[in-house]
């Protein structure tokens, strides 16, 4: 299974890099991982709706570029369904026994997705209905696909 990060902005802290490197080498008996990051955009304070909605559109163009016809689309969003890790690691054992070859996960900049890629996921995954960093977000999915492929081996890991 191919999994792809498509994320928006740079992580400029060394310890979420150093923790997105540790997940990325322990994924990779379990997969093949890519993160992909794309230019995130300048937000001015008290933006109008229509300023945002166009810096989520162009966010959104630099999204779809790296989503290819047969990925399996997974958008993290508040509105998402949420799963538990148990649930998590089933969805993904499903695809990949439906003959799902590639998941793309997203994440959204600091004021979320697109309507362009919205329209185009497979899957609305919600972590929470907490707001978090998407910087920091991209650690806790990595740890969440980590610990998925952990459940679907039948491997333990701690609770």
């Amino acid at each position: 299974m191919k999994i792809t990060l498509i994320t928006v902005g740079k992580i400029k802290e060394k310890y979420l890099k150093d923790a997105i490197a540790e997940y990325s080498k322990r994924l990779s008996r379990y997969c093949k991982l890519e993160i992909v990051e794309v230019a995130d955009e300048k937000t001015p304070d008290q933006a109008s709706e229509a300023v945002e909605e166009s810096i989520r559109d162009k966010e959104g163009e630099r999204i779809l570029k790296y989503i290819r016809d047969d990925m399996y689309v997974i958008t993290l969003e508040i509105a998402g369904k949420m799963l538990t890790s148990e649930e998590f690691a089933k969805k993904i054992e499903q695809l990949g026994i439906q003959g799902t070859s590639s998941i793309a996960f997203v994440i959204g900049g600091s004021i979320g997705l697109g309507k362009d890629v919205l329209r185009r996921s497979d899957y609305a995954l919600s972590f929470s209905k907490m707001t978090f960093p998407h910087q920091l977000m991209r650690v806790v999915l990595l740890e969440q696909i980590y610990r998925g492929y952990r459940i679907i081996n039948g491997v333990p890991y701690h609770k």
